[in-house]
């Protein structure tokens, strides 16, 4: 299929059973990310923004509608397969950081790359470099026990990112951050969608959402564009 879309949401719904009765969170959702667009999807608690996300990053599976990346339909793709694609597609980052905690920073961050099949030394020269671009060059052999709560968040980030994914997706990315830091993570975001990269940030920070080319709200089970703010 012949798709110029970095990120394809088509007709997405998705149910769940409570008991004998059937909730459905998405319904017939529709979205489309080009390559180097930032989208902010808002919306109130509980209305589907982590489901969403786990669905556009093939951690689960829709029960109607489709999930492109690339033009390849994740449905399409078996266990190890998605694996292996999600590793050099996307980016992941949470509210909270997920850090291995025998690992350090630079191990840490250097992961994916190493599951890619890199070099040891390339990706830790990889790593070293993402880690000195979210402020944390100074930190590259502390293990997270080590590191405040930001820090970490900065080390997940940087984990995200260091791979210069087709799409990161975000989920409350500084919510545990300083503003000087918060401000660091989005000066990179800028940087890295400047190429090619795309990225879906899920947050309830009115100055992120600000920050991206759209904003998206979770109403329903669709995504309804929200207006933009006067200058």
């Amino acid at each position: 299929m012949n798709d110029s879309a970095v990120l394809r949401a088509d007709s997405l719904g998705r149910v769940y059973r409570d008991g004998n009765r059937e909730v459905q969170v998405l319904d017939g959702l529709q979205l489309v990310l080009q390559a180097g667009e930032k989208v902010a999807i808002v919306g109130a608690s509980g209305s589907g923004k982590s489901t969403l996300l786990n669905l556009l990053g093939g951690l689960d599976e829709p029960s109607s509608g489709r999930v492109l990346m690339r033009g390849q339909d994740l449905a399409d793709l078996g266990e190890s397969a998605l694996c292996r694609w999600r590793n050099r597609h996307l980016g992941f980052v949470y509210q909270f950081h997920h850090l291995l905690p025998e690992f350090d920073a630079r191990e840490n961050v250097a992961m994916p790359l190493l599951i890619g099949g890199a070099r040891r030394r390339e990706a830790w020269q990889q790593a070293e470099a993402m880690l000195a671009g979210v402020g944390m060059g100074h930190r590259l052999q502390h293990r997270p026990g080590e590191l405040s709560g930001g820090e970490r968040q900065r080390v997940a980030i940087a984990r995200a990112l260091v791979t210069a994914p087709d799409c990161v997706l975000m989920d409350e990315p500084t919510g545990n951050l300083d503003p000087e830091s918060a401000a660091q993570v989005l000066a990179l975001i800028d940087s890295l969608s400047a190429g090619s990269t795309a990225f879906v940030v899920v947050t309830h920070d009115p100055v992120i959402a600000g920050r991206m080319d759209r904003t998206l709200e979770l109403l329903q089970g669709t995504l309804v564009e929200r207006a933009r703010e006067p200058a």
